[in-house]
């Protein structure tokens, strides 16, 4: 996979460098690279944020650098590639979208900042036919300073899903809002010693008996996920 991501603050994508990304990196499971959005503006001030049309507070990022960045990355590309804008106001981001994400062959993230990015850009991308489309995803109902922190979540949360990235593929199977039947929440998990500051493990963990730890561990992820996300046990 190759993941490319546009922003004003490439310093702060520098986590991707670590943990599982990081080793996804180095094992050339996934290519990622950061462009500075202001490399592409036009003027001395290095300028990509202007005032609304039609009054109100902020700044918006103007269509010109963005539009140059990304064509620019276009033309790299062995692949139509998908563009992906994090905002408030995009369809909500899950352990859904992030499978389908890491699937795809090439992802370019635009990180928006101040007021978001000019609507044309969106609309422009969506209708070119060597893009793949593009998807506006939010990762929760708030709002943040801009749009990096919502890519390290969702890269972090696509890459994990794909082959060779996990050291045990079967963990992702049995992640939060992975399960395919059952719970959606994974319930509590232990490790050694069996007793830390009095607390203990739980007797069933230690009993050896796979049949009554797994129907334990399905009672857990129940309550769990009735008492914190009841949401998702409706319907």
């Amino acid at each position: 996979m190759r993941i490319d991501i546009v922003t004003i603050f490439p310093e702060y994508l520098a986590p991707l460098e670590l943990s599982l990304v990081g080793k996804a990196r180095e094992a050339d499971i996934i290519d990622i690279a950061v462009h500075d959005l202001r490399a592409y503006a036009t003027d001395k001030h290095r300028s990509v944020d202007d005032t609304p049309y039609g009054g109100g507070p902020g700044m918006v990022m103007m269509p010109e650098p963005w539009g140059a960045a990304l064509d620019d990355i276009r033309a790299n590309a062995e692949v139509d590639p998908w563009l992906v804008i994090p905002t408030p106001s995009g369809y909500r981001f899950d352990q859904g979208i992030a499978t389908t994400l890491a699937t795809r062959e090439h992802l370019v993230f635009a990180c928006g900042r101040y007021e978001g990015i000019d609507a044309r850009v969106a609309e422009h991308y969506g209708a070119r036919d060597d893009w793949a489309g593009v998807l506006e995803y939010s990762i929760g109902d708030y709002v943040l300073g801009g749009g990096e922190a919502a890519v390290l979540v969702m890269v972090e949360a696509a890459v994990r899903l794909i082959p060779g990235v996990l050291g045990n593929a079967e963990s992702a199977a049995d992640d939060s809002f992975s399960k395919e039947a059952g719970p959606a929440l994974e319930g509590p998990v232990f490790t050694k010693p069996p007793r830390w500051r009095d607390l203990d493990v739980p007797d069933v963990l230690l009993s050896g008996d796979h049949g009554r730890i797994a129907a334990w561990r399905e009672e857990q992820a129940r309550e769990r996920t009735e008492q914190r996300r009841p949401d998702l046990t409706q319907g």
